[in-house]
């Protein structure tokens, strides 16, 4: 489903809040394995795979090295 990248969805927003949060409790001191598995599970999402399709084919991401 293709949707505006400039209006996502709620669910997309939270989704793509959660990829952060856990990516700072990954780093943390305290961080554990569970944050890593939540990320990918995340990553491998639908919705937030086209997200990112679509933010790269406009070069609004930085490519990866």
């Amino acid at each position: 489903m293709k949707t505006d990248i400039f209006k996502p969805s709620t669910q997309l927003l939270i989704k793509l809040g959660s990829i952060i949060t856990h990516y700072e409790e990954w780093t943390s001191k305290k961080g554990h394995e569970f944050d890593k598995v939540a990320i990918d599970s995340l990553m491998a999402d639908e919705e937030v795979k086209e997200w990112l399709k679509q933010m790269d084919a406009m070069a609004l991401l930085p490519h990866k090295r």
